[in-house]
């Protein structure tokens, strides 16, 4: 996972990401409100943005939830995030994947190396079986990225998650161990 691809890499976020991780999410505020739930004002705070690291920091610990920084690797700059979270253990063996990027870094193809790269995480780190996404059908970018990333639509789900203040449907998507190509991770 410390590996740096041609575009950007992940790595868990730290405490001292707060400042960036903040500013990103201020400045996008209005670009990710369509496609989020609901945040509370605290959520656009610096203590805000430690306290979600920390529980970040712990939920890994308990094997909850991985949430990773995406930076750049020609400057390593802090473009977005995305999280391996629900993490079910068991039978199942799944967790739900989200991400963003910063709009200004938006089209450059950050996200899909981003997905190849948790994939690999989730596969190969986490010993994961499956790994999931929900989409709103009209977010076409989101989707061309878990595409891209080898995922397949397994089907429509109506008023699957309350987004920005009202149930939305959701296209569901999923990638299985079997199905993944581990040679994606080594192109991102």
């Amino acid at each position: 996972m410390a590996r740096k691809p041609a575009g950007v890499y992940i790595r868990p976020l730290r405490l001292d990401d707060g400042p960036v991780l903040l500013d990103l999410r201020v400045r996008n505020r209005r670009l990710f409100q369509p496609f989020e739930p609901v945040q509370s004002e605290r959520h656009f705070t610096l203590e805000g943005q430690r306290r979600e690291i920390a529980l970040c920091a712990d939920d890994a610990v308990a094997d909850r939830r991985y949430a990773f920084g995406i930076l750049r690797t020609d400057d390593d700059v802090l473009v977005g995030r995305i999280a391996l979270s629900n993490v079910a253990r068991g039978a199942w063996q799944n967790a739900t994947v989200g991400y963003y990027v910063d709009g200004r870094w938006q089209g450059r193809g950050y996200a899909t190396e981003a997905v190849r790269l948790a994939l690999a995480f989730a596969f190969t780190e986490a010993g994961l079986h499956r790994v999931q996404a929900g989409v709103i059908p009209d977010n076409g970018a989101s989707v061309r990225v878990l595409r891209k990333a080898g995922f397949r639509r397994e089907g429509h789900a109506p008023r699957y998650l309350e987004i920005n203040g009202a149930w939305r449907d959701h296209d569901l998507f999923a990638i299985t161990v079997e199905e993944w190509d581990p040679a994606s991770a080594r192109r991102a």
